[in-house]
């Protein structure tokens, strides 16, 4: 069955047009909502909204205020509100930031969902905040045509929110392929990050930046880790995205510091020198600010599943919080400090896939497997990510994933597919056993993407223990690194798949919306 453009899906598009024609969605507390009151003693809901983690029946609903505030989400599946549903009231309090979020369940399913927040004064309920209003889409429950858009990386190695080159442009470009949802694949934010006024670049000219006091340094009190969210929500492309589209959101290293793990050595730019002091921090601003499902049962936790629908389950994996010392990772046996998505996550990940009856089971992982990512770059000591570059048996970190793709093989788990970001650059990767050194698995793809706005690096060397191969690879040339978002280098990947086949149609983009490689995958039958 085809999928039809409903009068709802229409109403969504003009829903759209008015919150990019109008400015609907403040920045920050010291920017005005236009045509809306600003009076010093009314409410004001900070950063728009977001939605996030939607299902068939349930989303995350979010927003902020800039004071003590009563919070009441109301949801409809009109945009006129006829009739709305009203939701248990929260409180918005400086020990959270003043953000709050709630799960709304009971939603009908494969529905266009208009929702919006109203703030009143805690000290004086008379006083009420203007509406703030969002949109997002319910997964079906039949069969329908399903597409989405994922990358990672955003405000990295420096380059900011330029209003003199349209601001983070890769969000309105993913934008305008109407994706049921986005999959931020990590680096949420860049709280090492600093961000300077001013750019000098190679043909002479400035990259200009928007800069505040919590991005010029690198963050390590609390406020300083909720001021990186607030950075990118200056953003007017980013609020749009967020406020039109859910967000699957997962972390990874840049979020605390650069290459995070329970080895991490502090440096110089640091005060606080207890990286686990310093985790803790980011990990309480990311849930505060990010509209994850797992918070609101689970606080800590980000692995977790996304049933969209009969063609799609997503598995959203962590692969920072329960990994050991970032070492030479060639550890003979599974665990100790070889671990990286930890037993208990592993498990999880097993079962859950076990269980899948969707058609496709999408992993989305926040580092790729095979490429070799070092911890010291400079010196090539120590390892990031998975692979160990040694290209043979599977040893350290490689052991976890060589037992989970054994166990797909085994259970029959069909039509897997891993979709990540992290080293800023895009390709394609088919992983082979008749390539492999490990392989004891059924072939599957694994596909990259990113920068969605931060520096242009790559390509990567390969580790062919699972025996991946290139068949796509965009990236900067030889000895160019950290290119700015304005040569062009900046990348997403759209999803989408068929009601009446199944076939997942996966594009390689870029932010100027060219596509620059596409495959039909046709689902293995069970």
């Amino acid at each position: 069955m085809a999928f039809r453009l409903t009068e709802n899906r229409l109403s969504r598009r003009a829903f759209l047009r008015s919150t990019a024609a109008t400015g609907l969605l403040a920045a920050t507390g010291s920017l005005a909502l236009p045509g809306i009151s600003r009076a010093a003693d009314r409410p004001v809901a900070t950063h728009g909204v977001q939605s996030g983690d939607v299902a068939a029946d349930r989303a995350v609903l979010w927003s902020r205020t800039d004071r003590p505030a009563r919070a009441v989400f109301e949801w409809s599946t009109t945009e006129s509100f006829a009739n709305p549903t009203r939701l248990p009231a929260l409180t918005a309090l400086p020990e959270n930031d003043y953000a709050v979020k709630i799960l709304a369940e009971g939603l009908p399913s494969d529905q266009e969902i208009f929702y919006r927040v109203l703030f009143s004064d805690l000290a004086d309920p008379n006083v009420v905040a203007e509406p703030v209003t969002g949109h997002l889409r319910t997964a079906p429950t039949g069969l329908r045509d399903v597409s989405f858009v994922w990358s990672g990386d955003t405000v990295g190695q420096g380059w900011g929110i330029n209003p003199d080159a349209g601001g983070m442009k890769g969000y309105a470009t993913m934008l305008k392929h109407d994706p049921d949802f986005f999959i931020h694949s990590g680096d949420n934010v860049y709280a090492d990050g600093v961000i300077k006024a001013e750019v000098d670049l190679p043909d002479g000219t400035k990259w200009k930046n928007i800069t505040t006091p919590e991005k010029s340094k690198v963050a390590e009190t609390l406020d300083e880790f909720r001021g990186q969210y607030k950075y990118n929500f200056m953003d007017e492309n980013v609020r749009a995205m967020y406020a039109a589209v859910p967000v699957l959101t997962q972390w990874d290293d840049h979020e605390v510091t650069n290459n995070w793990s329970d080895s991490k050595v502090l440096g110089d730019a640091y005060t606080e020198k207890n990286i686990h002091v310093l985790t803790a921090r980011a990990a309480k601003a990311f849930h505060e600010w990010m509209p994850i499902a797992t918070t609101l049962v689970e606080p800590q936790r980000v692995y977790r599943k996304i049933a969209y629908g009969p063609h799609l389950d997503v598995f959203m994996i962590d692969m920072r919080t329960y990994r050991g010392p970032n070492g030479d990772n060639l550890e003979p046996v599974e665990g100790g400090t070889a671990a990286f998505l930890g037993a208990e996550q592993l498990a999880w990940l097993k079962r859950s896939l076990l269980d899948s009856k969707a058609t496709w089971k999408v992993i989305a992982a926040d580092m790729p497997l095979s490429l070799v990512v070092w911890d010291n770059g400079k010196d090539k000591k120590g390892f990031e990510a998975v692979s160990n570059n040694e290209g043979g048996k599977p040893l350290g970190r490689e052991l976890e994933f060589a037992e989970l793709l054994r166990f797909i093989k085994a259970a029959g788990v069909k039509n897997t597919v891993w979709l990540t970001a992290d080293v800023h650059y895009t390709a394609a990767h088919y992983y082979s056993p008749d390539k492999a050194a490990f392989q004891d698995f059924e072939p599957f793809w694994e596909f990259v993407s990113g920068p969605i706005h931060a520096g242009t690096f790559g390509p990567n060397d390969l580790d062919m223990t699972f025996g991946p191969e290139v068949k796509f690879v965009k990236a900067p040339e030889a000895g160019q690194v950290n290119l700015p978002p304005s040569a062009g280098l900046q990348f997403f990947g759209h999803v989408a798949i068929a009601a009446d086949t199944g076939v997942m149609t996966v594009t390689l983009m870029d932010t100027t919306d060219t596509a620059l490689w596409s495959v039909d995958l046709e689902p293995k039958r069970a």
